[in-house]
């Protein structure tokens, strides 16, 4: 089973920061404030930004008395990162697994055009995992 650095993951509050930076491109911390449901206080948000740049995630820089914040990490990379662990601790390693499990919910059905999107990325990956 794969090693994941439990550094490289993100809280559920850290998660909504790292979605107001990749929507908006930079923000300072009362902007993202203001943007979060049920906002934490600016001093929470600066502490969250500061592990977020902490973890390689964003990054600072000072304009005059405010800091604006940056997303440093793709939105993918750390999707990737999310889905490495979802399938280290649920799946035993197994995109076949995870895939067969989202299949077979009776709640989320594939439309066919979604369905022959899937059957063509599988077909041009020749089928590895």
């Amino acid at each position: 089973m794969a090693k994941h650095d439990p550094h490289e993951q993100l809280s559920r509050r850290e998660r909504q920061i790292m979605d107001i930076l990749w929507r908006r491109g930079t923000a300072t911390a009362a902007e993202i404030q203001e943007e979060m449901a049920e906002a934490p206080s600016y001093s929470a948000v600066r502490a969250l930004l500061a592990i977020l740049v902490e973890k390689g995630h964003a990054e600072s820089v000072q304009e005059g008395r405010r800091y604006v914040y940056r997303p440093t990490a793709s939105r993918d990379r750390v999707r990737q990162q999310a889905l490495g662990r979802l399938l280290a601790t649920f799946f035993d390693d197994s995109a076949e697994a995870l895939v067969e499990t989202l299949l077979s919910r009776k709640d989320r059905k594939l439309s066919p055009e979604a369905l022959e999107r899937l059957r063509k990325k599988l077909d041009g990956d020749g089928g590895s995992e």
